[in-house]
């Protein structure tokens, strides 16, 4: 190989009258704007499926006659003109929703930390589900005016490509990502060179140039570590691979991902005021927060931590401890030590912050320390909201789980970059058009019942005609990779019928999602594939983690299955499955398919997508479908039922065989039962409850604006309260933080006194108790009288309420002693168990559940 001496970029040469060609193919706008999409399609179809719709290598391929005949075509002008002055009034909107809900004032700058980002297929930064749904975090933030940035990593192989061999066992390919053409710019400081930042790695330091990618009006900023002032390969090659090398490689990802993304913040003068750890992977940001805040201000580690902490915010997607990331205290004496005397540690006070008992042995877990070093921690969905109180329960042990301090917040999706544009055509001739920018509105959505039952029918089949022809191509292409025959090849052109039944499964091939269980009773599977009357179609896609080998093992089993004759016309399975993959498989399936063993999905965003192209979900109560689910809109596997890991092959026979009864008896019966003009109006119900029902609340648009308002704002008011003009307030909320601390051993509750023994329904008790605050006093605290029913067990039930207790003087009756009072409505009959319970209360703490501590009546 030849090495260059000199590097010359070339750039397309675009005709003055469309010369902002590039400037739209820059800003991924064109990712959720069809009509941007469709003005580059214009001028060459097959070239832009070719470069995988990336409009930037797009202009440097096409040939130059005929963008000199697009700048002399007066309709493709008119087009031009169209989008941009949409783009403009996009970027330069009078007012935006952020505005108008929190004024014009100076906001604040909030950094979205996220180890991955599924923005578009041509930029592989993705893997699954997370990545997808921080792309559409993005999205929507730039929609409602968010003032936010994206922080990542820049990955030159990014996610494997799947390849299947001859026997369907998956293969992996790496190929390298060209940022030259990509919609993606280098950051350059103030002489044009690239703006660096370093890291510290053992004996060395770690340095990494910025790309910025324009995502709408939000910026995201991605590390690159393949860069000339980084010696060792083996550091060129830290941002190679996304979720990819040994646990050094990961915890070093890390590092730069939260160390070096708050130092590249630094760099490009964007300190955020509040910062959003999606996943545990940038919780090391919270250390650099924190090492900055004592440089500047000079205080010790507890009181920059107290401060910093009130500004971050913690997602958890993780539903099971085995899927936490974790590391060896001999990884992070490696990279650590230094770092841990910068902030005035011991390498024990260190390890505590994010210390976790594996029963026989200890590990760091990244999980625990955003949890610890976070105002607000969530999970994202209700149901994964309860798992997760399970979970961390360990962290607050004298708490009911209920009170355990991690909400929810339920995941969306982008709605403009996942539904189809034939869809949105015919929505936008019946619906109010709020339905694009205001989609969170439930009175937008009613307008679906003005669609005629036969258009928004006849669209769909036209969609479900596309995935069939797209399906068939791919599987034409897989083949013809392969080597096969001619014959099996011109064969994949007459897989799948156009007019049938067709159901989805696609995501990752993770053993607890049970792509397989659909075939636990092949001869009865069969039989309902193959009704001459109602016959049904199953497509396939997913990816396996690469060190998943029973993972690789399901992909294995369905695509053989899918080569045998009995199974070949019904059945495909897509290889290399991405957001092109999965857009055409979502925009054209009749039902979304989901059956993960409860309650293992954290939240999925696939079916989400469905309810807004026209289709419906069939899924096991878990996730988002447990929330959103009910008869009109779908259908159920089970009733939320949780099975013991033992009994995981019981478990597999009874809900597959409920799955094949709502296949033949509910789902075929319904999609073919037709009227005489071949409209399924009943199956046209269910699709239209689910617009009015779903449609308003799964999308990123009201997601985004519960975090806003939930977490951003709170807690940039926080720490702007114990920054603001000075740290007197935060060094008061640290001290008292201290305090307490100090004192909690020593609070005691007695004398617990109830008014009566029996009383009747509607009647008050009151309830009195004596407790000894130490050093405390009755305004540090939050005492609370604990009532609910009584279990068999004699204990008070998790529904409990909790009713707060006043002191009856603020002067104490002995040493550090207050009498508690609160009086308690008795609104149901049966036997009610009362106790009292002490938490740490105070303006800045962001719940009184926040510490982690609760002492109870003994």
């Amino acid at each position: 190989m030849v090495t260059p001496i000199a590097k010359v970029s070339v750039v397309p040469r675009l005709p003055d009258h469309i010369g902002r060609l590039m400037e739209l193919a820059c800003n991924l706008r064109w990712s959720w704007d069809s009509d941007t999409r469709a003005l580059f399609r214009r001028l060459d179809r097959d070239l832009w499926d070719s470069t995988t719709h990336n409009p930037v290598i797009f202009l440097g391929r096409i040939d130059q006659r005929r963008l000199e005949a697009a700048s002399e075509d007066p309709a493709f002008l008119a087009h031009y003109r169209r989008v941009c002055d949409a783009f403009d009034s996009y970027m330069n909107p009078e007012k935006t929703w952020f505005q108008d809900q929190y004024g014009a004032e100076i906001p604040p700058r909030i950094a979205y930390f996220s180890m991955e980002f599924g923005l578009t297929e041509c930029l592989q930064s993705y893997s699954g589900g997370l990545g997808i749904l921080s792309g559409d975090h993005l999205k929507s933030a730039s929609d409602l005016g968010v003032p936010l940035v994206g922080v990542g990593l820049l990955y030159q192989e990014g996610y494997f490509r799947q390849y299947l061999n001859a026997d369907g066992y998956q293969q992996e390919l790496y190929p390298i990502n060209d940022y030259s053409v990509q919609p993606v710019s280098l950051v350059r400081d103030e002489n044009g060179d690239p703006l660096l930042i370093s890291v510290d790695l053992p004996d060395r330091k770690l340095y990494a140039q910025i790309y910025r990618v324009q995502v709408g009006r939000v910026s995201l900023y991605l590390l690159d570590t393949n860069i000339a002032e980084n010696p060792l390969e083996e550091d060129r090659n830290l941002t190679d691979r996304l979720y990819g090398g040994d646990r050094r490689t990961r915890i070093r990802q890390e590092i730069l991902m939260g160390i070096g993304g708050i130092r590249m913040l630094e760099a490009l003068n964007l300190r955020p005021d509040i910062c959003h750890m999606n996943e545990g992977h940038s919780a090391f940001l919270a250390l650099e927060r924190i090492r900055l805040f004592m440089k500047e201000h000079r205080v010790d580690f507890q009181e920059a931590m107290v401060i910093t902490s009130a500004s971050n915010v913690f997602t958890t997607h993780t539903p099971v401890p085995a899927g936490l990331e974790r590391f060896g205290f001999d990884l992070i004496d490696e990279h650590f030590t230094g770092y841990i005397k910068e902030l005035g540690l011991t390498r024990e006070q260190f390890l505590d912050i994010g210390r976790e008992n594996m029963g026989t042995y200890e590990l760091f877990s990244m999980a625990v320390m955003a949890i610890k070093m976070s105002s607000s921690s969530n999970g994202v969905a209700k149901l994964h909201g309860e798992v997760s109180r399970h979970m961390w329960q360990w962290l607050a042990p004298n708490f009911p789980v209920k009170d355990v301090p991690i909400s929810s917040i339920t995941n969306g999706v982008h709605v403009q970059t996942w539904i189809s544009r034939d869809i949105a055509t015919l929505l936008d001739r019946y619906l109010d058009p709020a339905w694009r920018s205001e989609e969170w509105r439930e009175d937008v959505w009613q307008g679906i019942d003005r669609v005629p039952d036969a258009e928004l029918w006849r669209i769909h089949e036209f969609r479900r005609e596309r995935l069939v022809l797209f399906a068939r191509k791919r599987l034409a292409a897989q083949l013809e990779r392969k080597g096969s025959s001619q014959s099996e090849i011109a064969r994949a052109s007459e897989v799948l019928s156009p007019g049938a039944l067709t159901i989805g499964f696609a995501r990752r091939f993770a053993t607890y999602k049970r792509a397989t269980m659909l075939f636990k009773d092949q001869d009865r599977l069969l039989q309902i594939l193959t009704n001459s009357s109602r016959p049904i179609q199953f497509i396939f896609a997913g990816k396996a983690h690469p060190h998943d080998e029973a993972g690789k093992e399901f992909i294995r089993q369905i695509v053989n299955l899918a080569r045998q004759t009995p199974f070949r016309d019904h059945l495909v399975f897509i290889e290399d499955y991405d957001m092109l993959v999965a857009r055409c498989m979502i925009q054209g399936v009749d039902v979304w398919l989901n059956n993960p063993r409860r309650p293992q999905e954290a939240s999925g965003t696939s079916g989400m997508k469905v309810i807004y192209n026209g289709g419906l979900n069939c899924s096991i109560l878990d996730g988002w479908w447990a929330e959103g689910y009910s008869p009109e809109v779908g259908w159920a596997i089970g009733s939320g039922e949780e099975y013991p890991e033992s009994e995981a092959e019981h478990q597999d026979y009874v809900e597959s065989e409920l799955l094949y009864n709502i296949l033949e008896h509910d789902i075929a019966a319904l999609f073919y039962e037709r009227q005489s003009d071949n409209v399924p109006r009943e199956w046209m119900a269910k699709v239209k409850a689910g617009y009015k029902k779903l449609a308003p609340f799964f999308n990123t648009g009201r997601m985004v604006q519960e975090y806003t308002g939930h977490f951003y704002m709170p807690s940039f008011e926080r720490y702007q309260q114990l920054t603001t003009p000075d740290l007197t307030m935060g060094n008061a909320y640290a001290d008292w933080r201290r305090k307490v601390s100090s004192n909690w051993k020593d609070i005691r509750i007695s004398d617990v006194h109830v008014s009566t023994r029996e009383v009747q329904v509607g009647s008050e008790i009151e309830v009195t108790a004596k407790v000894s605050l130490d050093s405390l006093t009755p305004a540090d605290v939050r005492v609370e009288a604990y009532y609910g029913l009584l279990t068999a067990r004699g204990e008070i039930d998790s529904d409990a309420q909790a009713v707060e207790m006043r002191p009856e003087s603020m002067n104490p009756v002995g040493k550090g002693e207050y009498i508690f009072k609160a009086k308690i409505t008795c609104e149901t009959s049966g036997d009610r168990g009362v106790s009292v319970r002490v938490m740490p209360n105070n303006p800045s703490l962001p719940s009184p559940f926040a510490l982690g501590v609760m002492s109870w009546a003994k």
